[in-house]
């Protein structure tokens, strides 16, 4: 089992001292589903970030930990290798970069085939790639495991796709990399309901007891396909509240604002 820790999280973006995260303490284990729950600008999102090791965010206190081993001196690639995956809320289109060749290429990073050879020190020469023939084959087998046309290997990544084919996209690319933890960051936005059907019926298909979830959305209505073990309602920079799935019911039926009431009421006690 595998252990995706957050400890007393502070972060702020690099460019300015506001702090968004302001003391985020949660604990993911292999298996579990964990749902985040918050308002517009609470700071959800940028979590997500700061977990991935992107480099707009500094973390001023605090520490993750993965199986016990700090993660803040990893770069973002090093994170992936480990077992770390972030799903965007907006993909970014890659003109020019076919979908199986983005896909070769991070498999191969993931599963360590690639490394560089040099010649003489006057350059990069050659690279080794994942083969075609073991590649081919596990991707034609996720592409008709999750649902996804054949003819997405040859587009280029997310160039004039459809919000349900780049959330598509993301839970292919989750399939091929089997990550040990998956952050998805508003998946279900920009979804209709049979789009959402299909990014929800994969990523139960990958949640497994080795594997654990963070989804982080604004609505309950992508738990009504995926069932969480754990709902966290996110305010102002940190975790305010835990409980089940019907935790979410609530949040469903009154909104955010019973929250800040809560929170204003126990300030003043």
């Amino acid at each position: 089992m595998s252990v995706l820790e957050i400890r007393d999280l502070h972060a702020k973006p690099t460019t300015d001292d506001v702090e968004i995260l302001k003391g985020v303490d949660l604990v993911i284990r292999s298996g579990e589903i964990h749902a985040m729950m918050g308002p517009n600008g609470s700071g959800k999102s940028t979590l997500a970030y700061v977990i991935a090791g992107h480099p707009h965010y500094e973390v001023t206190q605090g520490d993750i930990l993965l199986d016990g081993e700090s993660i803040l001196e990893m770069e973002p690639d090093e994170r992936a290798r480990i077992g770390i995956f972030l799903a965007f809320q907006y993909p970014v289109a890659v003109p020019g970069v076919s979908v199986a060749n983005f896909l070769r290429t991070a498999v191969s990073n993931l599963r360590g085939y690639t490394r560089q050879e040099k010649d003489n020190g006057d350059g990069v020469i050659g690279s080794h790639l994942m083969p075609m023939r073991a590649f081919r084959k596990l991707l034609n087998e996720k592409m008709k495991e999750f649902n996804v046309d054949p003819s997405f290997a040859r587009r280029y990544l997310n160039e004039g796709f459809s919000g349900g084919e780049k959330k598509r996209t993301e839970v292919l690319q989750m399939a091929m990399l089997e990550p040990k933890f998956a952050i998805l960051d508003e998946s279900d936005s920009g979804l209709d309901i049979d789009a959402l059907k299909i990014v929800a019926e994969g990523i139960n298909k990958l949640a497994t007891p080795d594997r654990g979830f963070l989804i982080i959305t604004h609505y309950q209505r992508i738990l009504n396909y995926v069932k969480p073990h754990y709902v966290h309602i996110f305010y102002d920079g940190r975790i305010v509240r835990t409980g089940g799935p019907e935790l979410a019911h609530e949040l469903e039926e009154k909104g955010y604002q019973w929250v800040e009431q809560e929170l204003a009421t126990a300030a003043t006690a």
